[in-house]
């Protein structure tokens, strides 16, 4: 037997129909079809009921252990006590078990938790009440036993329990109402249409009547998609088939509104159903923090394996003489005598690694993920991140990416909504050339500013109030805006004014009802839609009536809709709305020049324009438009591409009537938002689909963009004037050339490219010409490498995904942002290395699939400049300490082996070995991962050069581990050698004990590991504490504390007899140590000698080659000290000197208003006070003294007579103007002057607020 035929026929009885067919047939309410129909097929779906949970009681402990042992630390470390178990190893089980069983239980702990609460989720879901139609009446049942065709009703503001198809309404025109918060955020009221044979069904008993089934296509998660037919079945007559697509389908989670209830039929359940598909996890992304993290552990591991290769030989090299191999204190066994060299030579190396695994740091994951876990609420609970008119915060989806946040290159933003408010307005439109402005009507009078502005009612010609009317017309029918009359909303009703009840339009899109609401304002208002009649209300107050026949939905491909009307007379025609590059192709008439030139103007402007054009139809036409789009409405397979060749060939033979313009704000502080983001080093780059004029003046806008940016073009326009070849190397040389003159003294210029979608797809396609031309690929990079700012227009979701894919691939590999507000940005948002979503009015697809999800556009400066930078300073931190303190923990054991003859005898006691990562230093480093701050969040967003001292992962490269190891190594050294120095003499006391001669302590290898282990502890956490710059009373309480803890746990565990033990070797071990008056002295001494190098070059560097970060470290300690020194003086007066940049010293201020003249001979003020110049006017500062600035290292030596300093700054950042310090003693009264020879010193600061001034 043919076993594919086997495995089939068993997939199919065990998994159901819906495992091996393209798509499902639905019974509905269980019916079978007629004898003359299909054959029935009883098919299996799965009931109702959600699981988002993980576990079951069952199978948690199994699948929680096999997935926490595939991190490699936890199986390595399970490896060690299983070595630990199975040979005779130098350390006890416990003190590799313990730890793991620790890490693994608080792990399995939180996971268990965390799917508890799931649990509980899912069972308050399953069991809601659910009406069910059965024969004719209402039964209530619990929603997880729905089956897929069972019939419910469902009523007004209740949540729909499966993805139903509506049957019929309470409304007579089989209409309902629903919201979509939270699937995809929209809480705008979409209609939804049942299907027209049954929607005249009223009661259940009708319902129950209906004989038919549903043909529809397998579950996917697309929310906006769905395909399907239903045949209706009547007596004696052939099956009815209508389409069903996604208006038809009513999805889990959505609520009805405004409908009394609804008769629909379940298609999808439980898990099967759009959300629960939705909910499904994303891939995970991995941050390079971790990426780190684990070579590091790879290069530790191989010095473990080193370490156990070189004990193990050395032991045998040891072993070579007869005396060494087998001592009178240890004799072997006849077993081991007789096993093979090799064996025994293995199970040593097996030893020796368990003795020195501790150098992997075990604790060091769990460490992280509790940090990235509680870390995560700080930005939940910033303050700063609410925004008071949505009355949302910033949410974290992902803790693994925090420290990710500070290591962004490149941000991609999309531009509607993100960068702009996405708060349409009206500002007016354009019919045949003739432009009319809704606030000149409201006005009673025509602006004086342009002649070509007309008034509605000034009684145009035939053929213009032909084509005004048409135009009017069109925006009032294509749309699909809802009207309603009045809406509760948190009990406060919308639509009331002066106590009557009012109409007001609701739309997916904005810019939709922006036009309806224009057209009101213009004299066309749009009425309702009733019994698939759409009414408007024209300028002479007369209803007109236009049945609605056909949609032809928006899509990002088409970027236009069309309607399809009939009007009152009979006459059919076709209106169409969209963007000018898919509406002038398509149009044979009306005046195309006048009306492209008004779009472009409006483009320049920053407006966001759409060109309406219209066809009329025959009855012939409108016939075989019928024809097509019903073939392609019923077709179960490539319904879309069907669709979308019956549009095109409908959409055809325009007349062009006009265009429109739509102002999209920009949002709050978005331009400083990009230049911080900038100032930071990261490259801004802006995908939207909107065209190239409108993106560009967006772009000037919010300053990513300057007037002095020279702007390279790579659109479609120039590829077809030149090759893209010849256009991507005139480009690149132009860059190149300005690259190779930036070496020298010229003044660097700016570029930013523009690219437009269809080159880009040019660029990505593998050019035929490859081998000849180079690859266009990396030209394009190179290119967009040297701009400062690049802005992609015209761009499609998919080709914003891979704009981001291409750059996170660059040889470079930056770390790549994403951040959107709407469904065309979840692609992108997907593929960046960290997804933002912003929680904008295109609905909440953007921030349920991001990473971070914002409120505005301007909350991204603080998520960046200050989450991201802290976040990253303190991880890096916590892996280098806790890579540094386990190095000092066990290389004092390797140092050990060769005093003992390579015995594998541990220093240190078993409770140390334990307990050394859980306890003693573990609390204080996770608090300072918590709460370091090492500079004020007022500097770092002041200051936004200061992310660029962290970028590139700076803290965790291959140096600065070497030196965190190089230091661990030192102390360990110290630490080792001191104390053998303390044991070098050793006497025999009166009662017959071994003390040493230098400390008087029990001479002992426990005193000795005793004494290691106590500056061990010591020292590293007072390393912490050296690294701490922000004190709390937390960190006082936990470092102190840990301390204090490892004090009285020795005391405890070495001066109690416990029961529990057979032997108890480290009795009065540290008590008797502490008596001993020298060994505090050497202890003290070890840790100061321990910790003098790291202090001697933190100092050195700080003072020699001070970072950016200690600069602003030093500036933002000595104002905080001298705050109240400070004292408030006014405001640099504005005028044509405060933006000169010149060296002149005739307007320098001294605490006085106005400028002051500086003479040669005149005395040196007693205030001074520093200023800021701008390259646009003078900032106020607050002022430093003298002694501050030369102890901060920033006054630059300079040349006589006022000229330029010696020590050029950078041309583009701030500069200050100082008062030189150089002053000597007036003759007569011996007060200081100044010295105008040595005068001018330029330093560059950070910019702070408000001028004071300082004593002298």
């Amino acid at each position: 037997m043919d076993f594919n035929v086997l495995r089939n026929l068993i997939s199919r009885y065990c998994a159901g129909e819906e495992y091996w067919v393209d798509s499902r047939t639905v019974y509905i309410g269980h019916k079978e079809p007629p004898p003359a129909a299909e054959a029935y097929i009883p098919q299996r779906y799965p009931d109702n009921r959600i699981v988002s949970s993980k576990y079951t009681l069952w199978n948690f402990i199994p699948k929680n252990l096999f997935e926490q042992f595939r991190r490699i630390a936890n199986f390595y470390f399970l490896l060690i006590f299983l070595v630990q178990l199975i040979i005779d190893t130098p350390t006890s089980p416990v003190t590799s078990g313990l730890p793991l069983f620790f890490v693994i239980t608080v792990t399995a702990i939180k996971q268990g938790y965390e799917d508890w609460l799931r649990h509980k989720a899912d069972c308050s879901i399953n069991e809601c009440p659910v009406d069910m139609v059965q024969q004719g009446t209402v039964v209530r049942t619990q929603s997880s036993k729905l089956r897929v065709g069972d019939v419910v009703m469902v009523r007004e503001d209740e949540t729909f329990p499966c993805d139903l198809i509506l049957l019929s309404s309470s409304r007579s025109d089989g209409t309902c109402y629903v919201t979509t918060t939270s699937l995809d955020g929209e809480s705008s009221h979409k209609t939804y249409y049942a299907v027209p044979d049954t929607m005249a069904f009223k009661t259940e008993q009708e319902v129950d009547s209906l004989h038919a089934t549903i043909e529809c296509e397998q579950p996917q998660p697309d929310l906006y998609k769905f395909v399907g037919r239903i045949n209706i079945y009547k007596e004696r007559e052939d099956p009815i088939a209508r389409p069903l697509g996604a208006e038809n389908l009513l999805l889990r989670g959505a609520t009805l509104k405004n409908t009394g209830h609804i008769y629909a039929v379940a298609i999808y359940t439980g898990m099967d159903t759009k959300m629960a598909l939705n909910y499904q996890s994303k891939s995970q992304k991995r941050s390079a923090v971790e990426k780190s993290m684990n070579a590091f552990l790879i290069v530790y591991l191989c010095i473990l394996i080193s370490k156990a290769v070189i004990n193990t030989v050395l032991k045998y090299a040891w072993q070579w003489s007869a005396d060494h191999d087998e001592p009178w204190y240890n004799h072997r066994t006849e077993i081991d005598r007789e096993r093979h060299v090799v064996i025994r030579a293995f199970t040593d190396f097996l030893a020796f690694m368990v003795l020195f695994n501790y150098i992997i740091p075990v604790s060091m994951y769990v460490t992280v993920e509790m940090q990235k876990f509680l870390g995560s609420y700080f930005i939940a609970w910033d303050k700063d991140m609410y925004d008071e008119e949505l009355g949302v915060g910033a949410q974290v989806n992902t803790s693994d990416l925090n420290e990710e946040l500070g290591q962004v290159e490149y941000v991609f933003t999309d531009k509607t909504g993100t960068l702009t408010e996405n708060n349409m307005e009206f500002i007016e439109c354009c019919v045949d050339g003739h432009v009319y402005i809704p606030h000149a009507i409201c006005n009673g009078q025509i602006l004086s500013a342009a002649s070509s502005i007309d008034m509605i009612d000034s009684s145009p010609g035939g053929y213009r109030r032909e084509h005004e009317d048409l135009f009017f017309r069109a925006l009032c029918l294509c749309h699909t805006v809802q009207v309603k009359e009045e809406e509760t909303v948190d009990s406060i009703k919308r639509g009331i004014h002066l106590g009557k009840p009012t109409s007001f339009y609701i739309s997916s899109s904005p810019d939709e009802v922006a036009l309806v609401e224009g057209m009101k304002r213009l004299g066309y208002t749009y009425l309702r839609l009733k019994d698939s009649h759409m009414e408007i209300l024209n300028k002479d107050d007369e209803i007109e009536r236009f049945e609605l026949l056909h949609v032809l939905n928006f899509d990002s491909v088409r970027r236009r809709m069309s309607v399809i009307v009939k009007s009152s007379s009979g006459e059919y025609l076709l209106f169409c709305k969209g963007a000018d590059t898919s509406i002038f192709p398509r149009v044979v008439s009306g005046k195309v020049e006048q009306v492209r030139a008004r779009v472009e103007q409006n483009a320049v402007e920053g407006l966001r324009t759409l060109c309406v054009a219209y066809r009329s139809l025959s009855p012939a036409e409108y016939e075989e438009a019928c024809h097509q789009l019903s073939d392609a409405k019923l077709a179960l397979k490539d319904r879309e591409q069907r669709l979308a060749q019956a549009y095109d060939l409908i959409e055809r033979d325009f007349t062009l009537l006009g265009a429109t313009a739509v102002e999209d704000r920009l949002q709050e502080k978005a331009a400083d938002t990009i230049e911080s983001l900038q100032k930071a080093g990261m490259k801004v780059w802006v995908l939207t689909g909107d065209k190239m004029e409108t993106a560009a003046a967006t772009c000037y806008a919010s300053k990513l963009f300057r007037r002095s940016t020279q702007i390279l073009e790579l659109t479609k326009k120039r590829t077809e004037e030149q090759s893209l070849h010849d256009v991507l190397f005139d480009l690149s040389r132009t860059v190149l050339r300005q690259r190779s003159l930036s070496g020298l003294s010229v003044e660097c210029q700016d570029y930013g490219l523009i690219i437009d979608g269809a080159t880009l797809s040019a660029v990505l396609k593998p050019s035929p010409e490859s081998s000849g031309s180079g690859n266009y690929k990396e030209i394009f990079l190179e290119i967009s490498r040297n701009c400062s700012a690049v802005l992609c227009c015209r761009m499609a979701p998919l080709q914003k995904a891979q704009i981001v894919k291409l750059i996170k691939a660059s040889k470079e590999h930056p770390i790549t942002l994403a951040i959107g507000d709407g469904a065309n940005d979840v692609s992108m948002i997907l593929e960046a290395h960290v997804g933002i979503g912003i929680m904008g009015k295109e609905g909440r697809q953007a921030a349920r699939n991001s990473d971070y999800a914002i409120p505005k556009f301007k909350h991204l400066k603080k998520m960046l400049l200050v989450h991201g930078h802290f976040y990253y300073i303190r991880i890096a931190e916590l892996v280098q300490y806790f890579f540094y303190k386990n190095v000092c923990f066990i290389f004092p054991q390797f140092l050990y082996q060769f005093f003992c003859g390579f015995s594998q005898q541990p220093l240190y006691d078993t409770a140390y070995l334990t307990l050394y990562n859980i306890s003693f230093t573990s609390l204080p480093i996770l608090l300072y991962s918590l709460i370091e701050k090492h500079i004020s969040i007022e500097m770092l967003k002041r200051d936004p050069t200061l992310y660029r001292d962290v970028a590139k992962n700076a803290l965790l490269r291959w140096p600065v581990f070497l030196y965190w190891t190089c230091l661990g190594l030192f102390n360990a050294c110290i630490f080792f050698f001191g104390a053998y120095f303390l044991f070098d003499n050793t006497t025999f006391t009166s009662n017959g004990q071994l003390m040493t001669t230098n400390t008087q302590m029990m001479f002992g290898n426990w005193t000795f590991g005793t004494l290691v282990f106590t500056v061990l502890v010591f020292t590293v956490t007072l390393k912490l504490a050296l690294d701490t710059h922000h004190w709390t009373w937390i960190n006082h309480f936990v470092i102190w504390g840990s301390l204090l803890f490892y004090v009285i746990f020795s005391l405890l565990w070495g001066g109690i007899i416990w029961p529990f033990l057979n032997y108890q070797r480290m009795y009065y071990v540290f008590m008797q140590m502490l008596s001993s008056g020298p060994a505090w002295l050497g202890i003290i001494l070890l840790i100061a000698i321990s910790l003098l190098p790291d202090v001697v070059k933190k100092v050195l560097c700080r003072t020699l080659w001070p970072t950016a970060t200690e600069r602003a470290q030093d500036i933002d300690k000595l104002l905080q000290s001298s705050v109240a020194e400070l004292t408030p003086v006014s405001s640099r007066p504005s005028g044509p000197s405060s933006k000169r940049k010149s060296t002149d010293t005739s307007h320098l201020h001294f605490g006085v208003p106005g400028p002051r003249t500086l003479h040669r001979s005149e005395f040196f003020p007693h205030k001074l006070v520093l200023f800021h110049w701008a390259d646009g006017g003078g900032a106020d500062l607050r002022t430093l003294s003298l002694y501050v600035l030369r102890k901060l290292g920033l006054a630059l030596p300079t040349t006589h007579q006022g000229q330029r300093p010696l020590c050029d700054t950078d041309r583009h950042t701030h500069k200050h103007r100082l008062m030189c310090e150089h002053t000597q003693q007036c003759a007569h009264t011996q007060r200081p002057k100044c010295d105008l020879n040595l005068q001018i010193i330029w330093i560059c600061v950070p910019l702070i607020n408000n001028a004071y001034t300082i004593a002298h």
